[in-house]
């Protein structure tokens, strides 16, 4: 009697995932709001199309990494490149780099968000970029693996274009940056609205 009463209690446990308490399943389409220095940039996450790549830039929101951080490296009629540097012009520590997800179905078209990474496909950390136009050159093809888009500028997209305008030098040994700090004060998952 005992072990069958064991039993089910077990696999009552089982069926509720065996978690007492977890955080509520995010939105679908999750939404954050990057405050800087220019104005307010709002994102929608695209969680079924890249799975990995918005948990790593969520993960790096709810740790508040991007809070203070700078856009270091901006492109006029390409993109706008953060996530890095604070405004000290410090590299950040990161978390282990991801898998890339450029093989998605994802564009690199204006306003879309995608993890920036060096010359290995597998080593985003923290970085991402805005696309100022359709890059083609940066989808994943048979001759190049690409950059993974995870998202899209719902709102704000006159504070990206405001950023890709901005005067640029050589500081700190990197061209691109920036005569004036752009700051990325801080980062919010914005709360789900009711559908």
């Amino acid at each position: 009697m005992l072990r069958r009463m064991l039993s089910v209690i077990f696999l009552g446990f089982l069926m509720t995932g065996g978690a007492v308490a977890e955080e509520p399943p995010l939105p679908a389409n999750p939404k954050v709001a990057l405050e800087t220095s220019k104005g307010i940039i709002t994102l929608e996450l695209f969680q079924d199309k890249a799975p990995i790549s918005v948990k790593n830039f969520l993960d790096y929101v709810k740790s508040g990494h991007y809070d203070g951080t700078i856009f270091h490296r901006v492109i006029a009629g390409f993109m706008i490149q953060g996530g890095g540097f604070s405004k000290s012009w410090e590299k950040k520590s990161t978390n282990a780099p991801i898998k890339n997800e450029a093989d998605n179905g994802l564009a690199n078209k204006p306003g879309t968000v995608a993890m920036a990474r060096t010359g290995v496909v597998d080593s985003a950390t923290s970085q991402f970029f805005i696309n100022l136009v359709d890059n083609r050159s940066l989808n994943h093809s048979s001759r190049n693996f690409g950059y993974a888009v995870f998202g899209k500028v719902v709102e704000g997209m006159d504070v990206v274009s405001a950023i890709g305008r901005a005067r640029t030098t050589m500081k700190k040994g990197r061209r691109d940056a920036p005569e004036t700090d752009i700051i990325i004060i801080s980062v919010k998952l914005l709360p789900q609205k009711n559908q």
